[in-house]
C-alpha cells in the first residue's frame, strides 16, 4: 500500500506540544520539591523550639537531664512523622505528572489498607502503645530501660518500635506492642546497694564506721560530689552466714552514674580495709598449680 501524505501527517509528532507538557510537568515537580524542602526546613526549625517551650513549662520542677531527654525524644518522633507525611503527600501530588490518575489509586490503596488492616493488628497495637509511651513519658532517648526481656540504652524511638543498645553493644529493636512492663533504671535517681563482705570476727562498730568514712570521702570528692544526690547510708549488718558478715551501703546517685560511683566505692573500701587490717569475708581459696607425676611410660 502506498503511503500518502495524509497518513504521514497523521503520524507527525507535535514536538512543540510535547515540549510544553514536559516543561509544565517539570515546573510542577520542581515546585513540589521546593515545597517539600521548605516544609522539612520549617519542621526542623520550628518543632524543636516549640517542643522545648512546652516541655519546659510542663516539667518545670524536673531535673534538667530529664527535660532534655523528653525534648529530644518528642522532637525525634514528631519530626520523623511529619517528614513521612510530607513525602507521601508530595508523591501523590506528582503522580498525575507521570500520567497516573491519583484518585483511583488513593481509593484502591484505601481498600487495600482496609483489607491489610484486619491482618495487621500488631501494627495498630504498636502505634497505639507507642503513643501511650510518649504521652505518659515512660522513657526517653538516653534512658536505660528493661522492656520485653531486654535491657539497654534507648537509642531511638518511633511510633512502631523502640531501639535499645545493651552493654555488649548488641542492638535490639523491640516492637512497641511487645512492651507490657517498663523498668526505667535512670529515671530521677539511681541507687547503689553495695554489699560488703567482712570476716566474722571483725568488730562490727569499727567496720560500720570505716564504711561510713569511705562513703563520706567519696561524697565530698569534687569528682563525685555532683553524682551523689544524698548522704550515703550504712544501715549495718545485712546478712550473717558461716564465717562472714555482709554490711549494706546505700548511695543515691544521678541517673547513669551509679556504676562509676560503685567502682570508686569498691576501690576505696579495699584500700581502707588493707590500711586498717580488716579481713574480707570468704577469701578465695588458693588455687595452686602442681605438676602431675609422670608415668614411667612417658620418660621414653
Amino acid at each position: 500500500m502506498a503511503v500518502t501524505p495524509d497518513l504521514l501527517f497523521d503520524f507527525t509528532f507535535d514536538t512543540d506540544h510535547a515540549a510544553h507538557d514536559v516543561l509544565n510537568a517539570s515546573a510542577h515537580i520542581l515546585v513540589v520539591f521546593i515545597l517539600v524542602l521548605i516544609a522539612i526546613s520549617l519542621t526542623n526549625r520550628l518543632i524543636t523550639p516549640l517542643v522545648r517551650v512546652a516541655i519546659r513549662e510542663q516539667m518545670s520542677n524536673e531535673p534538667e537531664v530529664e527535660v532534655k531527654k523528653r525534648i529530644d525524644t518528642l522532637t525525634q518522633v514528631i519530626s520523623r512523622t511529619i517528614v513521612l507525611v510530607v513525602f507521601v503527600l508530595a508523591f501523590v501530588t506528582v503522580l498525575p505528572e507521570f500520567g497516573v490518575n491519583a484518585g483511583p489509586l488513593i481509593a484502591g490503596l484505601g481498600l487495600v489498607g482496609l483489607a491489610v488492616g484486619f491482618g495487621s493488628q500488631n501494627l495498630v497495637k504498636d502505634v497505639i502503645n507507642g503513643m501511650f509511651i510518649l504521652v505518659e513519658n515512660q522513657y526517653a532517648v538516653g534512658d536505660v530501660v528493661r522492656v520485653a526481656g531486654v535491657k539497654g540504652t534507648v537509642e531511638a524511638m518511633t511510633m512502631r518500635n523502640t531501639t535499645l543498645r545493651d552493654d555488649d553493644g548488641t542492638l535490639h529493636i523491640v516492637p512497641n506492642s511487645e512492651i507490657k512492663i517498663v523498668s526505667n533504671l535512670t529515671r530521677d535517681w539511681a541507687q547503689v546497694a553495695l554489699h560488703v563482705s567482712v570476716a566474722y570476727n571483725e568488730d562490727s562498730d569499727k567496720v560500720v564506721k570505716l564504711l561510713n568514712d569511705v562513703a563520706q570521702e567519696v561524697r565530698n570528692d569534687p569528682g563525685f560530689s555532683e553524682d551523689i544526690v544524698a548522704d550515703p547510708q550504712v544501715p549495718g549488718i545485712e546478712r550473717v552466714a558461716g564465717g562472714e558478715v555482709d554490711y549494706l551501703m546505700l548511695v543515691k546517685t544521678r541517673p547513669g552514674r551509679q556504676y562509676a560511683v560503685t567502682r570508686e566505692l569498691r576501690r576505696r573500701i579495699k584500700e581502707c580495709f588493707q590500711k586498717n587490717n580488716i579481713q574480707a569475708g570468704n577469701p578465695p581459696a588458693c588455687t595452686c598449680w602442681r605438676e602431675r607425676p609422670r608415668r614411667s611410660s612417658e620418660f621414653g
